[in-house]
Order: C-alpha cells, then structure tokens, then sequence
C-alpha cells in the first residue's frame, strides 16, 4: 500500500473543531478521522476524500476550499446509522500542476479501491471525473457508469477540461465504459450531435422532464452503477442561489436527494464524486448544506444494501414468467425491498422497475430491455 500521508492535508478539518463544538450523536463525533499516521481503514464502509482541484474548470482560483465547506454542514447532521462506518481521510494537497494532483488523487483512490472501500469525492471541477473511472481502467474492469448534469461535456477540446472529459472517457482506448447513463440533461443547452454520439455507442442519456416525471425509474439506472459524478449545474437557480451558472430549470434540492438515496442503495456503488460547489459564491452557506443532505440520504440508501437478498436466494423473491413479443423471460420482485430486476436472453438479470415489468405483460418490449439487448450483441 502507498504512503498516503505525503498526499495528504497535515491539517485534518477535525483539527479545526474546537471543543464541544458539536453534540454526541452528531457527524462529527461519529465520523472517525484518518490523519496524523493513523490511516487504518479497515473497518470503514464509506470513505469521504476532498479535493479542490479546479485548474480544469473556470474557477478564479486553482484550489478550492469546498471540502471543508461541505464537511462544516455535514458533520452537524446526527447520524442515524451508527452502524455505518463512514472515515474521513481529509483532503489531498494542491500540486504543483494540475496532472501533479490528479496523479496523487488515482494512487490514493487506487488504494482505496484496492482496499474495497466505498469513496465519496468531494470536488474540485466536474474533469476529475476521469480520475474515478482511471481506477477501474487500471484494474480492467468493466464499468457501468453514470453522470447527472444538466450539460453533457462532450466538447472536443485539446486539453481535458470540466467541459471535455466525457470525450475521453467514453471514446479512449481501452475503453471498459460497459454502459453510461447521463441523468437530466436539459435539451436547449446540448447540441444535438452530441446525442447522435451517445446513442451510437449505445449509451441511455435522460432528460431533465423525463426523469422528473418519474423519479422512481432512475433507481433501476443508479443501481446497476459502479460510478457517479455529480454536477451541482444539475440543481435549479432557485434551489442553489449560490451557484450563479445554475439555469431557471432543474432538479429541486429533494430530487438530489431522492437520486443520492438510490445511488447509496446500489451494492455496485464504489465511486461518487460531487463537483462544482464553489464556496466563495455560497455566503449562506446553503450549497454546503443542500450537499450534505445530499451525503446523508447517500447514506440512508447504503443501510438499505445490507437488507436487499442476493439473486441466488430464490425464497426472497417473488418470480414471473412473462412471455412478450415472441420472447420467454423472468421477473424477479424482491420480497424484502420491492425492487424488480428482468431475465435477458443470455440468462443474466439486470435492474429493471414495476413499469418494464407492466410493458410485458401488456406484451410490449420493455425499452431497457431492448437497450440492454443492443449491448449484449
């Protein structure tokens, strides 16, 4: 394992916490902080990581104090879950490039990885995104991965950037993207070409009123991910005032927090990064709060994980032979969540929700299963 300890921060946030700062049962007591030599975290179920890194965006400065804005609103939450070991490691130093930081941040995300630990990335601009799915490059492993954004970053630009890093990511070879989901976009702002692309390499993109209308069909979506990258672009003005490049239209605060508690409940989840919280902007420090929320639903959902049955205990699940559109196929409705998941032809099972299973029966073909078949040939 690396030496850690030279990537990061000497100064932990909890060095800052005066005494009796907060009360017994909330985050920060319960929060154990990794600094100062101790980086033991084996016990941890859910690592938190800053980095400020934002060369790659437009911010005025290179580094960001945003970690530690969030970490401010997120340890005066009371935690529910005490059973849930959640480690903070602290924040990564600035480097002296950009590539300098993003270099560190793949070892100590690699040893975390390797480490089979859940990390939560608190960003820095949306390009180290990359760094996430580096990991899971190096390990060659195939990934499901999922972006929610209200802009598809899909520029083709020389220099990797928060505007350009899904170029790379989706189209660099190797390539071990198995399926990417792109969660709200908002159609006035993306070029249509840029569909066009996404579709051809057989990946789902949503928009904005589509998954608003029906939340409930994105936990199929976050389920079956390794990988999230959350851009604060994807909250409305009126929800995040502190975010002058917000648009009119968006996800409401609890909607964000709706799509973190599915992406917690996913046994898949290894990576999520939240970007573009800029704290010099946020004078209410209501951005710092709206993201912690957000970090304690991630959490609600992971206590649910521990519940759902794996799909080999067949007496956990109520099963459904469908026959639609010439095609003979099982759905499985979980007894203890009420989660489904869809047989495919090649006898695999793949998340799906109570209106693909509604499609069949009415013998239409689910279009998750119609997409999920393009794949598999």
């Amino acid at each position: 394992m690396h030496d850690l300890e030279s990537f990061l921060s000497h100064l932990h946030f909890k060095d800052l916490i005066r005494s009796g700062a907060y009360k017994p049962l909330q985050m920060a007591n319960t929060i154990t902080a990794l600094r100062n030599g101790n980086f033991d975290f084996e016990q941890a179920d859910i690592i938190l990581l800053g980095c400020g890194e934002r060369r790659g965006g437009t911010f005025a400065s290179s580094y960001s104090d945003a970690p530690n804005a969030i970490r401010s609103a997120f340890y005066e939450l009371y935690n529910w879950y005490p059973n849930i070991e959640i480690a903070d490691l602290g924040n990564l130093v600035e480097g002296a490039s950009i590539a300098d930081t993003k270099a560190a941040l793949r070892i100590v995300l690699d040893t975390l990885y390797t480490a089979g630990k859940i990390v939560i990335l608190l960003g820095g601009s949306q390009d180290l995104t990359l760094q996430q799915y580096e990991i899971f490059k190096q390990h060659q492993e195939t990934v499901d991965a999922a972006v929610i954004d209200s802009l598809i970053d899909l520029e083709d630009e020389e220099a990797c950037s928060d505007t350009s890093f899904l170029m790379e990511m989706l189209t660099s070879h190797p390539n071990y993207i198995r399926n990417y989901s792109h969660i709200g976009f908002q159609s006035y702002y993306t070029n249509p070409k840029m569909l066009e692309t996404l579709d051809k390499l057989r990946f789902d993109f949503f928009r904005l009123g589509t998954v608003r209308a029906d939340m409930d069909e994105m936990e199929p979506v976050l389920r079956s991910c390794s990988l999230l990258s959350i851009d604060i672009n994807a909250i409305r003005r009126s929800d995040a005032p502190f975010n002058p490049k917000a648009s009119p239209n968006g996800f409401f605060g609890d909607e964000m927090c709706q799509l973190m508690r599915y992406a917690g409940m996913s046994k898949n989840m290894r990576s999520l990064g939240i970007y573009g919280y800029n704290p010099e902007q946020d004078s209410e420090q209501q951005g710092a709060k709206l993201i912690a929320q957000m970090l304690w639903y991630f959490v609600d959902g992971y206590r649910l994980r521990s519940l759902e049955a794996d799909l080999s205990q067949t007496d956990q699940f109520l099963m459904y032979n469908i026959h639609f559109t010439d095609n003979n196929t099982v759905f499985l409705k979980s007894k203890l969540t009420g989660r489904w998941w869809m047989q495919m032809p090649d006898q695999s099972y793949i998340p799906c929700s109570y209106n693909d299973y509604q499609h069949a029966v009415n013998n239409e073909i689910p279009e998750r299963w119609m997409r999920e078949q393009e794949r598999l040939l």
